[in-house]
C-alpha cells in the first residue's frame, strides 16, 4: 500500500480537497490545516493530532540483536506543524525512549501517557520551534509488529530469522511515529544486521551492503509518501532470484526454486495490472516467501510483499494470493484508507482488481469460480447475523465492529462488480483509473469515493443513480437487491457431484483431478458436516486429502476430520498447527476442536501449549480468544 515526494498531499475538512504540503524548507512556518479532522476521516486509533502537528519523514539508523531479540537506535522525525504548535504525539507501544533531540542536539522534555491495551500509550514531545527531532530509543523484545524465529523455526534451520507484521497499528512497537494510515510519511533506513544474515525492507535497496566486521549495514530508501503500517522488514538467511525485469523473489535457499516456479507468472501479472488501470508506479516488484510463522498469506508491503509459503502448491493454483498483493499497489498502497472503519477502500477494492489480474493471466472461468467461493462467503455471514446487522456495511461508524473479512474484502468486491455490470467495463474502468490517478499518495474515506463516482461515473444522471444504489452499498447493512450475482453455472458440475455423494455416497475421484482449486474447495465444503470415521475414511482414499500439497485444500480436509471427531487426523492437524502460523488456517482448526466440547477442547489445549510460541502476535491474539473461550 504503497514519485517525487515533494508534494505530499492534506486531505481538507469538510469539502474533501487536498493542498500541497509545503517544502522541507517551509515546514516550519507552515500552517496545517485542518488534516483528516472530518468525523469520517478522523483515526480514532491513533494519538496524533496532525491537525497540529505531523511527521513527513522517518530515517531509521537501527541496530538489530537476535540474541536480545531486540531493535534499538535511533529514528530521526522530519515534522510539518503550526507556527505555534509547542508538541507534537506520537504513537507509541512497549518503546524504551532514552533521549529526544532537537537539530542542535539539545534534549527536549517529552512524556509518555498512559497505556492502552489495543492503542499502546501517546508519546508527547515537547517541540518549540523544532522541526526535525532525534528519537534514541529501543523496541521492547516483545514487540507486537516483530517476530523473532529460531534456527529452527526456518527451512534452513542453521540461522535465526526476523519477520515485521505492521497492518493493522502494530508498528508503533517498533517504530516511534504517528502509527495511521492517513498521516503518509516517506522515509529511509541503515540496518545493521549480524553475518551472514541479508535484511530486505518495504523501499528500495541503496546499492550494495557495508562490510563493518562481523556485522554489514544495509540501507533503504521510500521516497513516496506511504501509510506507517507499510514499512517492513526481514532478516535471515535468504537469497535473490529474478523473476522478469522489474520482479524477483527473496527466500531462504531451501524454498527459491519452488518459490520461484511458483511465481513465474509475476512480470506478466504486473504488466496485466498496468494495462488496466495505470501505470505501476513504486519502481520494483519484489517478493519474499517467509517461514510460515507468517500470519498472513500476504502483505503488501511497497516493493517487497511479504508472502506465506503455504500458497505455494506446485501448479500456481493459489497464485491470486499474488495478484491480489499486487492489486494493492493501486489501492491500498497509492489509495489509502485514512482509517481502519473504510478497510474496505483498501481491500474490498483491490479484491475486485485481483479478480481482473485471474482472468487475464488464468482465464474467465478462474475468475468465475473464485468470484462465487468468494460471493458464497458473503452470504454465508449474511445467514449467520442478519441481513440487518451493521457490522455488515462497508462502512464502519464508530463502535460498530465489521462482521468479519467476507464484508471487507468479499462484499467490496461484489459492489464494484456491480457497479461495472450496470455501467459497462469500460466506462468502469476508465472511472477506476481515474480515481487512483486523482487521489495517488492519498488518504480516502468512502464518502470520497461516493462523491467521486457521483461526480465522474452517474455524471448527474438520475435514472443511472437510481440503478447504482451506491450509497445503500457503501453505508447500508446487507446486500442490495441490485446485487450482480456469480454465474450459477460456474460449479455445475462439482454441485452435480455434490448432490450424487449427498444422495448415494459416490465420492467424485475420476473428476477430482481434473478440478481447479476453487472446484475442490466448492466441494469439500459442501460435503456434510455429519460424516462418520468410515466415510471420511473412504472421501479421504479416493481423494488423496490428507497427501494434498494445496494447503488451501488440506486446511478444509483438517477441519472437516475435527468437527467429526475423526481420531486418525489428530496427528496430521498437530503437525500442521506446528509448522504453519497463518491465522486464516489456524484459528478455525482451534475453533473446530474447541467445539467439540470434551473431545476437542483436551487436543486444541494441549497443542496450543506447544504451539502459540510458534506464532505472530496476531495469530496468538485471535486463538488466545478462541482457547480461553472468549471468541
Amino acid at each position: 500500500m504503497r514519485l517525487a515526494a515533494a508534494t505530499l498531499a492534506l486531505l481538507l475538512a469538510s469539502a474533501c480537497t487536498t493542498i500541497p504540503a509545503a517544502p522541507p524548507a517551509a515546514q516550519g512556518a507552515a500552517m496545517v490545516s485542518p488534516i483528516l479532522t472530518t468525523p469520517e476521516a478522523r483515526d480514532t486509533s491513533t494519538y496524533a493530532q496532525p491537525e497540529v502537528a505531523r511527521v513527513t519523514h522517518v530515517a531509521l539508523d537501527l541496530a538489530l540483536d537476535f540474541q536480545g531479540k531486540q531493535v534499538g537506535g535511533t529514528a530521526v522525525l522530519d515534522i510539518l506543524a503550526r507556527p505555534n504548535a509547542k508538541t507534537i504525539v506520537l504513537d507509541s507501544d512497549g518503546l524504551r525512549i532514552a533521549r529526544i533531540t532537537d537539530e542542535a542536539g539539545r534534549e527536549l522534555p517529552f512524556r509518555v501517557g498512559a497505556a492502552d491495551d489495543e492503542k499502546g500509550a501517546p508519546l508527547t514531545i515537547e517541540i518549540g520551534q523544532a522541526r526535525r527531532i532525534t528519537i534514541a530509543y529501543q523496541a521492547n523484545p516483545q514487540a507486537g509488529a516483530l517476530q523473532w524465529l529460531a534456527p529452527e523455526q526456518t527451512a534452513g534451520g542453521r540461522h535465526p530469522f526476523l519477520l515485521s507484521q505492521g497492518q493493522a497499528i502494530l508498528n508503533r512497537s517498533w517504530i516511534p511515529t504517528q502509527d495511521s494510515p492517513g498521516i503518509r510519511q516517506t522515509w529511509e533506513a541503515r540496518i545493521t544486521a549480524p553475518k551472514p544474515l541479508d535484511v530486505v525492507m518495504s523501499g528500495i535497496s541503496q546499492g550494495e551492503p557495508e562490510d563493518l566486521g562481523d556485522r554489514r549495514a544495509f540501507r533503504f530508501k521510500m521516497d513516496k509518501p506511504v501509510p506507517p503500517y507499510l514499512i517492513a522488514i526481514a532478516a535471515g538467511d535468504i537469497d535473490f532470484r529474478a523473476l522478469g525485469p522489474r520482479t524477483g523473489v527473496w527466500t531462504e535457499p531451501a524454498m527459491l526454486d519452488r518459490a520461484a516456479a511458483e511465481l513465474v507468472d509475476t512480470e506478466a501479472m504486473v504488466t496485466a495490472a498496468e494495462a488496466l488501470y495505470g501505470p505501476y508506479r513504486w519502481g520494483r516488484y519484489d517478493m519474499i516467501v517467509l517461514p510460515p510463522a507468517f500470519p498472513y498469506g500476504g502483505m503488501e508491503n511497497p516493493v517487497m510483499t511479504f508472502l506465506t509459503p503455504t500458497f505455494i502448491a506446485g501448479d500456481r493454483s493459489l497464485t491470486g494470493l499474488v495478484a491480489h498483493e499486487l492489486a494493492h499497489s493501486w489501492s491500498g498502497n497509492l489509495v489509502t484508507n485514512s482509517n481502519w472503519r473504510d478497510s474496505w477502500l483498501n481491500e474490498g477494492v483491490t479484491s475486485y482488481f485481483e479478480g481482473r489480474i485471474t482472468e487475464e493471466i488464468y482465464g474467465k472461468e478462474r475468475a468465475e469460480q473464485e468470484e462465487a467461493l468468494s460471493f458464497a462467503t458473503v452470504e454465508d455471514v449474511l445467514a449467520e447475523v442478519g441481513r440487518d446487522d451493521p457490522g455488515t456495511a462497508l462502512h464502519q461508524p464508530d463502535g460498530v465492529e465489521s462482521a468479519g473479512s467476507e464484508i471487507v474484502y468479499d462484499k467490496g468486491a461484489a459492489f464494484l462488480r456491480t457497479v461495472e455490470h450496470i455501467v459497462g467495463r469500460q466506462r468502469f474502468d476508465a472511472w477506476l483509473r481515474s480515481w487512483f490517478d486523482r487521489h495517488a499518495f492519498q488518504p480516502a474515506t468512502s464518502q470520497m469515493l461516493l462523491e467521486d463516482m457521483e461526480q465522474n461515473l452517474v455524471r448527474g444522471d438520475a435514472a443511472l443513480a437510481s440503478r447504482l444504489k451506491l450509497r445503500e452499498w457503501i453505508f447500508e447493512p446487507g446486500l442490495p437487491d441490485n446485487v450482480v450475482r456469480p454465474d450459477p453455472q460456474a460449479f455445475a458440475e462439482v454441485d452435480a457431484a455434490v448432490e450424487a455423494y449427498k444422495a448415494g455416497g459416490t465420492i467424485p475421484s475420476g473428476a477430482w483431478s481434473g478440478w481447479t482449486t476453487a472446484e475442490r474447495q466448492r466441494f469439500l465444503k459442501s460435503v456434510p458436516d455429519d460424516r462418520s470415521a468410515q466415510q471420511l475414511a473412504a472421501v479421504d482414499t479416493a481423494l488423496g486429502l490428507s497427501g494434498t500439497g494445496n494447503n488451501e485444500v488440506l486446511f478444509l480436509w483438517l477441519e472437516l476430520a475435527m468437527q467429526n471427531r475423526y481420531e486418525p487426523a489428530v496427528p496430521q492437524v498437530e503437525r500442521f498447527l506446528s509448522t504453519v502460523g497463518r491465522t486464516k488456517f489456524v484459528r478455525p482448526l482451534f475453533e473446530a476442536l474447541m467445539g467439540e466440547g470434551e473431545w476437542g477442547q483436551p487436543i486444541a489445549r494441549r497443542i496450543y501449549a506447544g504451539t502459540r510460541a510458534g506464532y505472530h502476535a496476531v495469530t496468538q491474539a485471535a486463538v488466545d480468544k478462541v482457547v480461553n473461550g472468549e471468541g
